[in-house]
């Protein structure tokens, strides 16, 4: 009888043990799980989206905005376990990846560590400051004002031996990761260091042997890549134009009519049009212009360099719309090609 009573009790002291360790157990997992464990939602396709923290954003923004986009479920939990980790200390501006099923610890010690994830760009060409000022302000931090009033700042670029002018040159088109904070003076640091970086031993000494400075060479070059996208055809056209400025003629380029004028739609450049004032006007001003009329490719670049050995002076746009251009030799053989396609753009309508 005794040991019934015994057993009775110890089997009620476990149940009652049971009933207390339970809760507690299942709390603790329960919070675990979700620090530790997927919790955050991602709902993209890769399973992979940024957040942008502005430079200055406090502590409560950045929680709103992970709660606001529902990237975190339980925002009083996480605004909690983030104050925890000291967070709150350390918030810093970026552009993060978040990954569908990260944890909570592991999201929130990537943007306690300010480890933001760089992004590519990608341009081809450029004509304009302001044209590469939208680019940039569209795609990093700061605004397109930000962005044109470094590309404009005189005193800025002349520790690095450039002006306004000649900046667009340095800005060689390619793909390029910058973080999304990169500021605008960063941005010039760093394409200045990449044209360096370009401008090999070996680039160096095909421009000095041309008379030219890689500079002077990237203003010819952007010519040559208004003139013609036909890349067989560019080292021809850099050859007209070096055999024009060893003659001291001026270049008579119609690309930088166009610059002059702000309208690159032109078809067809007229006599008044060449005489605008602007010291980007080869028409009436002898030499290179004072800087770059577009970024030009690296393929370009290379053209200017190797450019084809010959004597013609002239060229000009082949009829038939196949990109392609009749070189002359002569002014008066120039003309009789220059008469044919005149022609044809009358015919076009093009006047």
């Amino acid at each position: 009888m005794k040991r019934r009573v015994q057993k009775k009790l110890r089997r009620r002291w476990l149940i009652l043990l049971t009933l207390l360790l339970i809760p507690p157990a299942f709390i603790a997992y329960h919070f675990l799980y979700k620090t530790f464990g997927p919790a955050v939602h991602v709902q993209t396709e890769n399973g992979t989206t940024y957040i942008y923290i502005p430079t200055g954003a406090t502590f409560n923004q950045v929680i709103q905005t992970l709660c606001q986009a529902k990237y975190v479920s339980d925002c009083t939990y996480f605004r909690w376990l983030a104050r925890q980790m000291n967070y709150h200390h350390h918030v810093y501006p970026g552009r993060y990846a978040i990954h569908h099923n990260m944890s909570y610890v592991e999201l929130i010690r990537k943007l306690r560590s300010g480890a933001q994830d760089p992004l590519r760009l990608t341009w081809r060409r450029f004509r304009t400051l302001n044209q590469m000022a939208q680019f940039f302000g569209k795609h990093l931090e700061p605004t397109p004002s930000q962005f044109l009033e470094t590309f404009q700042d005189e005193e800025f670029l002349a520790t690095f031996g450039l002006n306004p002018y000649t900046v667009l040159g340095i800005f060689i088109p390619n793909t390029y990761e910058f973080y999304w904070t990169t500021s605008p003076k960063a941005l010039v640091h760093r394409m200045w260091k990449e044209f360096q970086q370009f401008w090999n031993e070996e680039r160096r000494k095909k421009a000095e042997a041309l008379g030219l400075t890689p500079m002077q060479v990237i203003i010819l070059a952007s010519i040559v890549e208004e003139e013609t996208y036909r890349d067989d055809e560019k080292p021809r056209i850099a050859g007209v134009y070096l055999n024009r400025l060893r003659k001291n003629m001026p270049l008579q380029a119609d690309p930088t009519v166009k610059y002059a004028i702000g309208d690159f739609s032109i078809r067809r450049i007229t006599y008044a049009m060449t005489r605008i004032p602007s010291p980007f006007n080869t028409y009436i001003r002898k030499g290179l212009p004072p800087g770059p009329i577009c970024t030009p490719s690296p393929i370009t670049i290379d053209a200017v360099l190797n450019a084809e050995q010959h004597d013609y002076l002239f060229f000009v746009a082949r009829p038939d719309g196949s990109g392609y251009h009749n070189f002359a030799r002569t002014y008066q053989e120039h003309l009789q090609y220059a008469r044919q396609y005149h022609k044809k753009l009358r015919e076009l309508g093009i006047r």
